[in-house]
């Protein structure tokens, strides 16, 4: 019974999650461009003509339409039904990996905070911005879903003292997250005699770590700053990238927090371990 309803959510999640990659599409080509999320429907952005409700099935609609728009037939990019492929994929992670030892409730929280950062991080490769209203946004997220985390009792306990104190934990994580990429934004105006960093890197540090805990954000740091090294490098010495050129940390973020929603707990076991502190 639990192997049926174990593949029954991960079913679920793919087809949700399909589904919300469209929305995902509208929100990452709209925002940067001050547009509403809302209104008007989904149109193709040459010819201004409303899709039919085919065009808009995800990912199917756009092997339908033979990547081209079906009025213009200007051609539609193949990132609109990857990043809807690619959002099913981590919709299923979550149901995957947590199954059912979660509630329903805070896996969806855990979809949600993935949305955010899969959104956050392609805005900011295309636009090097992350919009105030995303990161904002995410961080009270982030609040609420600590709150359901203690209320649901998936922390262990559902008292008036759990909701303070996973509260805190989250509070002093976007704090963590904020002064530390604040301070390496610092260093890097010092020693480089330039902006190393956005403006907006601490603000999306602040919100993973109101998701993720002090800890957890920590670990999210070190794996960007790995990861961001080490692409950097590759991409200097693959002359694919000059010197001056600034890559985006936004996506490094993303992915480092995403690793540490998934594996933090172990990896921060594992590291304790290795010193022998636990």
């Amino acid at each position: 019974m639990l192997l049926i309803e174990s593949l029954f959510l991960q079913g679920l999640a793919i087809a949700i999650g399909a589904c919300i990659g469209s929305f995902l599409n509208v929100v990452i080509y709209r925002i940067p461009a001050g547009l509403s999320i809302l209104h008007p429907p989904s149109r193709c952005p040459h010819c201004l003509r409303q899709l039919a409700p085919r065009d808009n099935i995800p990912v199917i609609g756009w092997f339908l339409i033979k990547g081209k728009c079906r009025y213009c037939h200007t051609p539609v990019s193949w990132r609109y039904p990857a990043i809807e492929a690619f959002t099913a994929f981590l919709f299923w992670c979550v149901a995957a990996y947590f199954g059912t030892s979660l509630p329903i409730l805070i896996l969806c929280f855990y979809a949600a905070f993935l949305s955010w950062l899969l959104v956050l991080a392609l805005i900011d490769i295309d636009t090097q911005t992350l919009p105030n209203s995303l990161t904002q946004s995410g961080l009270v997220i982030g609040l609420i879903y600590q709150v359901s985390l203690a209320s649901s009792g998936a922390s262990g306990s559902s008292n008036v003292a759990s909701i303070s104190n996973l509260l805190l934990f989250g509070i002093i994580g976007a704090f963590v997250g904020i002064w530390l990429l604040d301070t390496m934004r610092l260093a890097g105006r010092i020693f480089l005699q330039k902006e190393a960093m956005g403006g907006g890197d601490p603000k999306l540090a602040a919100m993973i770590g109101m998701w993720l805990g002090w800890q957890n954000i920590l670990l999210t740091i070190m794996i960007a700053s790995a990861i961001g090294t080490l692409v950097g490098a590759i991409a200097i010495a693959t002359k694919s990238l000059d010197k001056q050129q600034q890559i985006p940390f936004g996506p490094f973020l993303a992915l480092g927090a995403a690793i540490s929603l998934f594996f933090g707990k172990a990896l921060i076991a594992n590291y304790l371990n290795w010193f022998g502190i636990v």
